[in-house]
């Protein structure tokens, strides 16, 4: 009963009308059957008969008529709804994410690059009809991932983030953002959108930020920039130990902020500073309702309709009743 719904709820309210009949059969079920007055009862055996007990079994049989026929009219009936969803205005993303060795600061914890990894899976799950790809730079900057609907693929990639000496060190900020136009500017989507991250100053690369941003609002490439790192000090990576483990020591925290607000501004995104991992992480949260994608929905409703089977007990019952009268209950009078 529990999947079963009705199109004219209203029609149960006359279900009050049966406990009143009820109460009405009762209150003169004396007067409903035939009388026949005798001036003396003697010459008759006075008996008992089952028939008679029986007799309120008719009223019953009509009460529960009654009550499927109501019931019926509310049309009870199941639904099995399908949905089918239609994306309508796809978006397709890049990440731009600094992995020089500064990421490896513990302002955030356990250190920066780990903060971004977890908050970068669980902003790709949130996308699932957008298509996303990862760049990774330093001094350098490559293409880890290109513009897949594949998450299986970028949760892979996210995963394996990490500081590892591919990449010439360094922050090349103008690189990793034309390594991420290159892979949206032959986009057919709708909207186009980076998501840069850093946490320092340029200082290497071939090609200037400004130059960068110019491509990319050329081609309609959105920018939302992030710069990551507490203010003030910080615990730095600065040398190698003998076993091969970085030294930390605290240094000031870096962050060329006029850089990154200008590229922003420049493409139509916008600027956020990230100083912790909850900050990080509603930062992503932000930017994930900022870029809605439209996703049409078609549902088909396919209805199975109840009320038949209660129709056909309730005209049988009626049939029984009227049967029973007129033969085994039926009067002489």
């Amino acid at each position: 009963m529990k999947d079963i719904t009705f199109l004219h709820p209203q029609f149960l309210w006359l279900l009050l009308i049966v406990p009143l009949l009820a109460g009405f059969y009762f209150w003169k079920r004396h007067k409903l059957s035939a009388t026949l007055a005798v001036s003396s009862l003697q010459g008759f055996k006075a008996t008992s008969s089952w028939l008679t007990r029986l007799r309120v079994a008719l009223f019953v049989m009509r009460l529960a008529a009654i009550s499927l026929l109501i019931i019926a009219l509310a049309r009870p009936r199941t639904v099995n709804v399908n949905n089918q969803t239609k994306t309508t205005r796809g978006i397709d993303i890049v990440m731009a994410v600094d992995v020089s060795s500064s990421m490896l600061a513990r302002d955030l914890k356990p250190n920066r690059l780990a903060a971004l990894r977890n908050v970068a899976a669980r902003f790709i799950e949130n996308r699932p009809n957008d298509r996303i790809g990862l760049v990774l730079y330093a001094g350098e900057a490559y293409t880890r991932t290109p513009v897949t609907t594949d998450k299986a693929i970028l949760a892979e990639a996210i995963s394996a983030i990490k500081y590892d000496r591919t990449l010439a060190d360094g922050t090349a900020i103008g690189m990793g953002l034309a390594t991420a136009v290159n892979r949206l500017k032959d986009s057919k989507a709708k909207s186009k959108v980076v998501i840069l991250l850093t946490d320092g100053v340029n200082n290497s690369g071939m090609i200037e930020p400004e130059t960068a941003s110019d491509i990319a609002k050329e081609y309609g490439i959105k920018v939302y920039t992030i710069g990551i790192g507490t203010n003030g000090m910080a615990e730095f990576p600065y040398a190698l130990a003998p076993n091969g483990d970085f030294l930390f020591r605290m240094m000031p925290v870096e962050i060329d902020q006029e850089l990154m607000k200008n590229i922003a501004r420049k493409t139509d995104g916008k600027y956020f500073r990230a100083t912790s991992n909850s900050r990080l992480s509603a930062i992503y949260d932000e930017i994930n309702k900022l870029e809605v994608t439209e996703i049409e929905e078609l549902r088909f409703y396919d209805y199975d309709e109840k009320y038949k089977p209660l129709l056909l007990i309730a005209f049988a019952l009626l049939l029984a009743e009227v049967l029973l009268k007129q033969t085994v209950f039926r009067s002489f009078i």
